[in-house]
């Protein structure tokens, strides 16, 4: 039978769908834990609910994002990353860093980038996106991510080629990535929050004595009311965001 373990990522400040996603997965049977891949927050407008949800589970571990790490230096009065000060971009996470409820700062800080370990047999690393092992400790301002490439196996494949874990698990370019070879498996179960589908997507892997079996799932939820609340907040950078992120032109 083995261990199911559920994994999300990108939930990007949308409650709505990561609570659609949490329903779904805790009625299923034999999940045994929740990783989180990083981007909780940031373009969604739902900070602290989705924090909240998060981290009152005890069956939830995360790792940190871009995004996650950007609001920090922020609030922080720390360096901001070059490649977010684009557009109104940095104006839109000085409204997500003041709508934070302070309490869940120290809980972020806590938050590794990257987590190694053994599930049934199998080598696995957690990463919001590829960074260099040299470089996992410097700052999000020194721009640590690697660039995103083509998703495919060879590309990953050599992207990660420093990572020596059989499965690969990340985030940070939305779309569902899943590659799946003997030596190596590379899962991206896709944004979780922004997809122009109303749907919130994540992958269940059942590790079974060595080896792998992935399925990727989605669950749909109401998204435009999700999307509503952008105009009726005035959220900074909003128009654009839906466009990018949701496929929706105001």
């Amino acid at each position: 039978m083995g261990k199911n373990i559920a994994f999300i990522s990108d939930v990007h400040g949308n409650a709505n769908a990561l609570k659609a996603a949490l329903h779904e997965i805790d009625n299923k049977e034999n999940i045994e834990h929740i990783y989180c891949l990083g981007d909780m927050i940031g373009i969604g407008h739902q900070t602290n609910e989705v924090l909240d949800m998060l981290f009152s589970r005890q069956d939830i571990s995360m790792i940190t994002g871009n995004h996650d790490e950007a609001v920090l230096a922020l609030i922080k009065g720390e360096e901001y990353p070059e490649s977010h000060n684009v557009g109104e971009m940095r104006k839109h996470h000085e409204w997500i860093a003041c709508d934070l409820d302070t309490s869940f700062i120290p809980k972020l800080e806590k938050l590794p980038r990257y987590i190694s370990n053994s599930i049934e047999q199998i080598p696995t690393a957690l990463i919001h996106y590829h960074i260099k092992k040299d470089k996992l400790t410097e700052h999000i301002s020194k721009e640590p991510f690697s660039q995103i490439v083509e998703p495919t196996y060879d590309d990953l494949n050599h992207l990660f080629q420093d990572y020596k874990e059989r499965l690969i698990c990340f985030g940070h370019h939305h779309p569902v990535h899943l590659f799946q070879m003997e030596e190596k498996v590379f899962l991206n179960p896709g944004s979780l929050g922004c997809n122009s589908e109303p749907v919130a997507k994540y992958s269940i892997v059942n590790f079974n004595s060595g080896s792998i079996s992935i399925k990727l799932q989605e669950v749909q939820y109401d998204q435009m009311e999700f999307i509503h609340q952008y105009r009726k907040m005035q959220v900074p950078f909003y128009k654009t965001i839906l466009k990018v992120f949701y496929g929706i032109s105001l």
